[in-house]
């Protein structure tokens, strides 16, 4: 479990954790700035909360690099199990409709936690070790029939609360996971053409604030003061930064509460306008070395658990940071996905460092101990 040979601490990929540190880093900062002009504790709850998930996520990093990631595996039924009740739980006794639009939180006590988030690590652990117990007979339909259905579960438990946005995160990293276990190219055009006959009924389905979304995305002059005021608010924000940007608190379009949720779906209009193009280039530069180290990680792995494992982590970081920039450019339609290590949330910023820990684990065991 923790036996780990010297010689593997030459194999810990201190790019990935710097990257990753600095990303950390650039967010508290950010958020700092997001939330300079709130009032009393709120000014500075965001900031106290984002800085103590990230000493505990990298202590979860400390301690899952000396772990073995094939304990994890062991667990994975186990793992599945406690993330799908824990989205019953959800659909149960979720909160948050009236303040953030989906009861996707849970409240223990004065803790309240999103459990989607934890879901994602999950899910993708128990795919990765079921896809491998099974990676030879993957093409055929009743076992791809089966891991479809197992992912579905929770995806459906998600989309029900509803929270479209996370619920195609998860379908993504799903069909990344699938791709990468060697799937037959058949299925994926069948999948395609599903998706695209199956355009309707999603569409009759979406709410009417999910359709508007849409809408606003098509005409981003349909309805600027009401349900596509964020989106133009984030463009004006980030073109008046040009390329220096205005300095760091000194943003108009932030400190004047101009940009609705700031500290986090929308925190890279805060970077655009303080910190302008170059402080944007900075942030897809160290998300493309957090990305290229992880994918090295799942390359050079020398098992299909640990590397499907890593590929899950990087498509689900891939997808958010994809999502989150393009909609505050008006390159996608708004949905409610955060901006890893940037946008402030406890759980979110927990739970993504403990994705790296295991990703590093993976990179440092890749040749297997004896436990």
């Amino acid at each position: 479990m923790f036996n780990l040979k010297r010689k593997s601490f030459k194999k810990f990929d201190f790019i990935l954790f710097i990257a990753v540190l600095l990303l950390c880093i650039y967010g508290i900062v950010m958020i700092r700035s997001a939330t300079l002009s709130f009032e009393d504790i709120r000014a500075t709850r965001p900031v106290k909360v984002q800085i103590i998930s990230t000493v505990l996520g990298v202590i979860a990093i400390l301690f899952l690099v000396l772990l073995d990631y094939q304990f994890i595996g062991k667990l994975y039924i186990p793992i599945y199990i406690v993330s799908v009740l824990m989205l019953v739980a959800v659909a149960l006794f979720g909160i948050g409709g009236k303040d953030w639009g989906s009861d996707s939180w849970l409240k223990i006590g004065s803790f309240v936690f999103q459990p989607a988030e934890i879901a994602k690590v999950g899910v993708i652990i128990f795919l990765a070790k079921y896809i491998d117990k099974n990676k030879n007979e993957i093409n055929q339909p009743i076992v791809l029939l089966k891991v479809l259905a197992l992912a579905g579960i929770p995806i459906l438990l998600i989309a029900k609360q509803p929270d479209f946005g996370t619920a195609v995160v998860f379908a993504f990293f799903v069909v990344v996971m699938l791709f990468a276990a060697g799937i037959d190219w058949k299925y994926i055009g069948y999948a395609f053409l599903l998706g695209i006959i199956s355009l309707p009924i999603l569409w009759f389905s979406l709410k009417p604030y999910q359709r508007d979304r849409i809408f606003n995305f098509l005409d981003p002059e349909r309805d600027t003061s009401n349900t596509g005021y964020q989106a133009m608010q984030a463009k004006i924000a980030i073109g008046s930064g040009k390329v220096f940007g205005r300095g760091l608190f000194q943003g108009v379009q932030t400190q004047f509460n101009y940009i609705p949720e700031k500290q986090t779906d929308f925190i890279f209009a805060v970077i655009g306008e303080e910190l302008g193009l170059i402080g944007g280039l900075i942030l897809i530069l160290l998300y493309f070395l957090l990305l290229y180290r992880l994918f090295k990680i799942a390359k050079n792995s020398k098992d299909t658990f640990g590397s499907l494992m890593v590929t899950g982590f990087a498509a689900m970081f891939l997808i958010h940071i994809w999502e989150n920039i393009g909609m505050t450019i008006g390159l996608m339609p708004i949905t409610g996905i955060p901006l890893p290590f940037l946008s402030y949330g406890g759980t979110f910023q927990l739970v993504n460092l403990i994705c790296i820990g295991i990703a590093l684990s993976v990179g440092v065991h890749k040749e297997g101990l004896n436990f």
